[in-house]
């Protein structure tokens, strides 16, 4: 499979199939706990996302989720990490499965995060973007005790604006950058994600989070972008001006996330290695996963909650993980 057009500018697919589920199942899907089924990898930035999301709002039960590996062919994610190679609930090999219960013509990218209608086994969205807004605002009825507000009805302008450049310029513009096909497409995605990494790092130097005193969307979407950043976009996608590591500002606003509950304890870093290094084989032909980086910096201090702020507003932490949905204790720094 190829990722780089030689001598072209990369750009993304961003057809998506953007049924919603809704609390009126307007578009035929209402929100109903147990029925649907979100498919995630854990080293996909766009999944991270939604498995962040459903934790932090306490979605556990009414969402459940399958995990599917770190890898994938020209088909499909596979659900190789369950025994017998299949999702235990949807009785899949491969999500492209779902996709083509959908529609039997289906053509376009077999992406996650999914969520699966479970009595008919079609994937009824894929548009991560999308997602999580409704995680936040259709399923409000399901949400835990103490839930943050990720997508305050008064902050949503501001959300919505810093989450346009965040994309355009961040989590999509390391892709820009690593799947250039000519020195000047790479040349350009490189000035555009660092400029705009320089104007984050300034708005971060006096505030603790994004937008308002409470992690919210919009922190949510820089995270997972930030957290892949000295893994694999730094060296894999040539994102080398400096790591995030050397980086301040960011690296401690990345570092007050990652402990927080809901973020650093949904992250697989060798799932995220596996993931760029044997996949993109355009990039990386050899298939050498790196051994590094050293991952305990994640647990340093990080000074941040002296520019005030609280995380979760008057909520809470989430609950600790799940016994079937921790990361495994050798891919991640936290303490098991």
């Amino acid at each position: 499979m190829r990722y780089v057009s030689p001598g072209r500018e990369y750009a993304r697919d961003s057809l998506y199939l953007t049924t919603r589920i809704t609390a009126d199942g307007r578009d035929g899907f209402p929100v109903e706990p147990g029925r649907y089924r979100l498919v995630v990898a854990r080293a996909c930035p766009w999944a991270s996302r939604a498995v962040i999301v459903r934790r932090l709002l306490g979605l556990e039960e009414a969402l459940p989720m399958a995990v599917a590996g770190p890898t994938h062919d020209d088909r499909s994610w596979t659900f190789d990490l369950d025994p017998g190679g299949r999702d235990p609930v949807l009785g899949i090999q491969r999500l492209q499965e779902a996709y083509l219960a959908r529609d039997p013509g289906y053509d376009r990218g077999i992406t996650v995060p999914a969520i699966v209608d479970v009595p008919t086994g079609q994937v009824v969205t894929n548009d991560f973007a999308q997602i999580t807004l409704d995680l936040s605002l259709e399923w409000a009825a399901h949400h835990r005790e103490g839930a943050p507000d990720l997508y305050p009805r008064a902050l949503r302008p501001e959300i919505d604006a810093v989450n346009e450049v965040v994309y355009e310029e961040v989590n999509n513009g390391v892709y820009r950058a690593g799947f250039a096909g000519s020195q000047e497409a790479y040349a350009a995605a490189y000035g555009r994600l660092f400029a705009r990494l320089d104007r984050l790092t300034e708005r971060l130097e006096t505030s603790r989070y994004l937008v308002g005193d409470t992690i919210t969307e919009a922190d949510v979407r820089l995270f997972t972008t930030l957290v892949r950043f000295d893994a694999v976009y730094h060296g894999h996608f040539k994102c080398n001006r400096r790591k995030l590591s050397e980086s301040a500002v960011l690296w401690a606003y990345a570092r007050d996330l990652f402990q927080t509950p809901g973020f650093g304890d949904t992250v697989d870093f060798d799932h995220i290695k596996r993931h760029y290094y044997l996949v993109h084989d355009d990039i990386n032909p050899t298939g050498i996963v790196p051994a590094g980086p050293d991952l305990s910096g994640w647990l340093a201090p990080h000074g941040r909650e002296a520019l005030g702020g609280r995380p979760f507003g008057d909520g809470a932490p989430p609950a600790p993980v799940s016994a079937g949905e921790r990361v495994p204790p050798d891919h991640t720094p936290l303490p098991s």
